[in-house]
This record gives structure tokens, C-alpha cells and sequence, in this order.
């Protein structure tokens, strides 16, 4: 399997942007990777992977919404004619999904230079209502019966009875459950899920793309509103726009590139997805699926990591998925994250944006951030939240509902290029 680098990566700030449209954060984030790849123009771009999921909810744009938002960019001369441009949609983990397929573009020969980006706007301060529907695209639609019964029966078992309803949302509720079982079968702690929402704020105040930009202790995140017992809005990720892209080569157009531009490259080391099912509360989650797949496909092992963005859509997550990664035991999350190893100094610093919970979570753009604040990291460019001597990275990312997982997720391994 050729060698895949990444060349040119760039993300917006994360935050509420009433006054920008999709066709304007496109741009932002295009012109913003052409320039972090040291490129003049797209004109060497010979493939396109544009993520997005609520485009559908302004202005009717359901379909063709790369091409839209890349008519203008065209017609400019900055981005080619003719060029295919593929639309991925996986809620969540749509934006890995994209850097997934330009992966698999060089992989196969055919292409030398390929673009992923994601592009998401999901405050809509004129019809809220639409914010919901939004997030409701990424549950089963089609038998709403079978989750709900699905949860409802979960509840005992949980240690938590389902329960939503109007002015709240069915995935925090049924997140909550998860952490109610892991509280309940592991003896984690809301103080534990807490602190590492506070880690994640502390980080998230270290960066200017970051949504939430404050610090907070976790004796302040303990008492912020609550959502779902035990999460409280600390906890859970904010509402914002933005937009993240990647520039992907293979082996032979790196080796062309000037030594300026190689020596910021990182490489692919592995990129695996995995999909989700109705499984058992004692299961363990897709997650660890996709990352042995990754570990594997890279020849790597959990305590190869030295830095990790990890899916915090709410800080329970956080608990879960240093779990699934291998980076503690089963069970041991919370304790982990309360001892700092999750932290600066720690065994593996997770979420050094400020995850989801602080630097925001746009779900279209939110893999393709991850995957910046990591290749910031190896690059040595991330300035107060630097992790010493970062050299082998990973991301996961998941995206949808499906019972108590999500219905898609992505693990990616990145590896600094340079010795």
C-alpha cells in the first residue's frame, strides 16, 4: 500500500456565523488549505470530497451542494473545470468520511492530488425548530418505534429511564443513559466525566479556532445548567458553523513538492471506518472495531499515541472512547481522565482543540477538524497546548445514532513525515 501525505490542512473558527453562507465558508476553507499547502491555485486538485449534512434545510439545497458552493471558485479560475466533486453525508463523521474517500482516491493510483472538506451551518436563529430537524436526520426515521422501544426497554438495565421530549434532545437523553450504565457498572463519577470537561475548556481557551474560548474548573462544570443527569451544558457540545478541509497526495507528487512544503507534511499511517447496530449496553462500541482495524492496517499499538482527538459530542464520550482506543482499561475511563493522563503531561493528551465540547462541533466540518488539530500537533505548530515531540497521532470520529453507538465511525492514524 503506497504512502498517502497530507500536504495542506486548514479549519475556520467554530462558532455562530449568521453573516457568512455556505458558499463563503467554502471559500474560507479552501483558500485556507491552498495556502497552508503552499499552493497557488487547485490547479494540480484532480478530485473532490465535499461533506455536508443540513444543507438541505437552507434554501432547499439538497443535492449538488459541492458544485454549488464550488461554482463561484470555478468561475474565478481557483479551483478546476470538470473536476468530480463526490457529496458524503454521514452526520457526524461526514468530514472523515470525505478525508476517507480522497484517502482511497491515491490509494487506487488514479489520482495524485485529491480535496476533502466539510462545510456545516447549523445555527439558525430565524427557525430553530430547524436545528432540530437537522439533528434528527441522523436517527432512524423510517421506525422510530424500534429506538424508542429500544431505550425503554434499556432503562433498568441503564440504571436510568428513558425519557425526552419537547425543549430537549434524544441524544443527549440517551447519552445520559450511557453514562448512568458506565456509572453504575464501572463506578464512574459525574466529578470524573466533569474533569475532563474541564480539561477540555482549559485546552479549548489555548485555541483561537475554538467555540468556547474559557477556563473552567471542574468544580464550575459540576454546577452549570443540567441537560441529562449527569451531563450538565458544560459537558455537551455547542451549536456553530464552520468549515475544515484536507489536501491529500501520494508518494510520488510529495517527492516534487519544495522541502518547505515536506517538511510540514504528515502521512496517512491508516484510515478505517466501522458501522454501527442495535448492540448490548455491554458491548463494546464500533469504535474499538474501527480502531483495531486502524492499529492494525499502521502496524502500531495504543501506547504508540502520543496525542489523540477523540469523538466528544458530550464529555461521557471522552470516558468511552479513550476505553475503545486501548488507551486504559475497560472501565478505568473515567479514573484515567480524573489522573490526568488525558491532559498536559498526562500519558496521552486527548482533545487538545478543546473537543467538540469547547471547540465546537459543526457536524459536517467537525472530522476534518480533528484532523488539523492534529496535524497542528505533529507539525510542532500548536503553540500552549503543544505536545512534546508528537509524532504518531489519531482521530476518531463518529457519526448518527444507532441505539446506544453511532451508526458510522472513523479512526484515523497520521504520522509525522519528516524524522
Amino acid at each position: 500500500m503506497q504512502d498517502v501525505y497530507i500536504i495542506g490542512s486548514y479549519s475556520t473558527r467554530f462558532q455562530k456565523w449568521p453573516d457568512k453562507s455556505f458558499k463563503d465558508l467554502t471559500r474560507d476553507a479552501y483558500e485556507g488549505v491552498l495556502a497552508d499547502a503552499g499552493m497557488e491555485n487547485g490547479d494540480d486538485i484532480e478530485f473532490g470530497w465535499f461533506g455536508n449534512c443540513g444543507m438541505w434545510l437552507h434554501n432547499d439545497q439538497g443535492s449538488i451542494r459541492g458544485q454549488v458552493c464550488f461554482t463561484p471558485l470555478v468561475n474565478e479560475g481557483r479551483f478546476p473545470a470538470r473536476v468530480p466533486m463526490v457529496n458524503v453525508e454521514g452526520a457526524c463523521a461526514t468530514a472523515s468520511m470525505a478525508l476517507h474517500g480522497a484517502w482511497k482516491d491515491i490509494l487506487s493510483g488514479q489520482t495524485d492530488v485529491s480535496l476533502a472538506m466539510g462545510v456545516e451551518k447549523i445555527w439558525i436563529p430565524d427557525e430553530p425548530e430547524k436545528i432540530q430537524r437537522s439533528f434528527y436526520a441522523g436517527i432512524d426515521n423510517f421506525d422510530p418505534d424500534e429506538w424508542k422501544n429500544y431505550y425503554t426497554a434499556a432503562g433498568e438495565e441503564a440504571g436510568k429511564e428513558f425519557t425526552t421530549g419537547p425543549d430537549r434532545t434524544v441524544f443527549m437523553d440517551t447519552y445520559s443513559m450511557q453514562a448512568c450504565y458506565h456509572m453504575k457498572k464501572h463506578g464512574t463519577t459525574q466529578r470524573q466525566i466533569a474533569a475532563g470537561a474541564a480539561k477540555n475548556h482549559n485546552y479549548g481557551a489555548k485555541n483561537p479556532n475554538a467555540q468556547y474560548q474559557f477556563e473552567m474548573t471542574t468544580d464550575m462544570v459540576m454546577e452549570d445548567r443540567p441537560v441529562s443527569f449527569p451531563l450538565t451544558r458544560a459537558m455537551c457540545a455547542p451549536i456553530g458553523d464552520g468549515a475544515a478541509a484536507a489536501i491529500v497526495c501520494s508518494e510520488d507528487y510529495y517527492q516534487s513538492l519544495p522541502q518547505a512544503v515536506r517538511d510540514r507534511a504528515v502521512k496517512i499511517r491508516a484510515n478505517a471506518l466501522s458501522g454501527g447496530k442495535y448492540k448490548r449496553l455491554d458491548e463494546p462500541s464500533l469504535s474499538m472495531t474501527a480502531a483495531k482495524k486502524a492499529y492494525a492496517q499502521a502496524g502500531l499499538e495504543p501506547k504508540d499515541v502520543q496525542v489523540a482527538e477523540v469523538h466528544d459530542a458530550t464529555s461521557f464520550c471522552e470516558v468511552l472512547q479513550v476505553e475503545m482506543m486501548g488507551f486504559c482499561d475497560i472501565g478505568e475511563g473515567g479514573r484515567f481522565i480524573e489522573a490526568g493522563e488525558t491532559g498536559p503531561g498526562g500519558k496521552v493528551p486527548v482533545n487538545t482543540s478543546g473537543g467538540l465540547v469547547s471547540k465546537g462541533h459543526p457536524v459536517g466540518a467537525t472530522g476534518l477538524s480533528m484532523i488539523y488539530e492534529l496535524t497542528t500537533q505533529l507539525r510542532g505548530e500548536a503553540g500552549e497546548r503543544q505536545v512534546d515531540d508528537a509524532r504518531i497521532a489519531l482521530a476518531e470520529n463518529g457519526g448518527g445514532v444507532m441505539g446506544f453507538e453511532e451508526a458510522a465511525c472513523s479512526v484515523t492514524i497520521l504520522e509525522r513525515a519528516r524524522d
